[in-house]
């Protein structure tokens, strides 16, 4: 019993023992990591808003658009805007499928997605591969002669089957260059 006594009269003089010290400390511990892990989960699940995505984005004169067929893409939106018959539309780059950036080929005038091989015409509807519906986009505003893309607003992209676009390519595609298509035909293609 000498030991309590030692230890009773060390904690009425104010100090703290070995033992109490170490429990504190691991208590204290205990709280930081848990408010790191509060505050890593926040950013993590709340990311501020990277370039221009998440804002108004100004694609430029309305005059770049006139010529039919027209795409632009912007890297600081990540998005393309297209004209086909007079209208103007903002698609986003990223696939509704699996999220990868889907770029336009020139060759056979659509977009189609490298990933998995889904291909939406000029105007980002579906046209075929695994892919549950069109490129999603953004509304667009046009003030005074320039034309404005709203990112921060995503719209869906149309279900399969809406096809009021362009359906057939133009040209060869730019997947599988030189291998057959998907489904063993060898159309679209280049030898």
């Amino acid at each position: 019993m000498g030991d309590e006594e030692a230890r009773g009269a060390d904690r009425r003089d104010g100090s703290l023992d070995r033992r109490s010290f170490l429990s504190w400390s691991w208590r204290a511990l205990g709280v930081a990591l848990v408010v790191e892990a509060g505050w890593t989960s926040y950013d993590l699940l709340n990311p501020p808003a990277s370039g221009n995505l998440g804002g108004l984005v100004d694609a430029g004169p309305v005059d770049e658009y006139l010529t039919e067929g027209t795409v632009q893409y912007f890297l600081d939106g990540r998005f393309y805007v297209t004209q086909y018959r007079g209208g103007l539309r903002a698609l986003y780059q990223k696939c509704p499928h699996l999220g990868c950036r889907v770029p336009f080929c020139d060759s056979s005038g659509q977009f189609e997605c490298p990933c998995h091989g889904s291909v939406y015409n000029l105007i980002g509807e579906y046209l075929r591969g695994p892919a549950p519906r069109g490129m999603d986009r953004f509304p667009i505003q046009i003030k005074g002669d320039h034309v404005f893309v709203d990112t921060s607003t995503v719209i869906q992209g149309p279900p399969r089957g809406t096809l009021q676009g362009p359906g057939p390519s133009t040209g060869p595609s730019c997947l599988n260059q030189g291998a057959p298509a998907p489904g063993g035909s060898t159309e679209g293609a280049s030898a």
